[in-house]
């Protein structure tokens, strides 16, 4: 849960700096925040999750 939290976070603050620097505009914005709300609710959600989590596991392990 803490994960995806955070990844929505950061997805936000760049969706935020993509509109207010104009490398984005509102539509295809909006259009971006639709397509994932509807995806999540479709059967590839687990799947993307279980991906996702994965790279976080990889990401946790690395030590330097």
């Amino acid at each position: 849960m803490a994960i995806s939290l955070s990844v929505v976070l950061l997805l936000a603050i760049i969706l935020v700096v993509l509109l207010r620097g104009g490398s984005i505009k509102a539509g295809p914005a909006i259009v971006a925040v639709l397509f994932g709300f509807f995806l999540a609710s479709t059967g590839m959600a687990d799947d993307i999750q279980r991906f996702l989590d994965s790279i976080a596991e990889t990401l946790n392990s690395i030590q330097f």
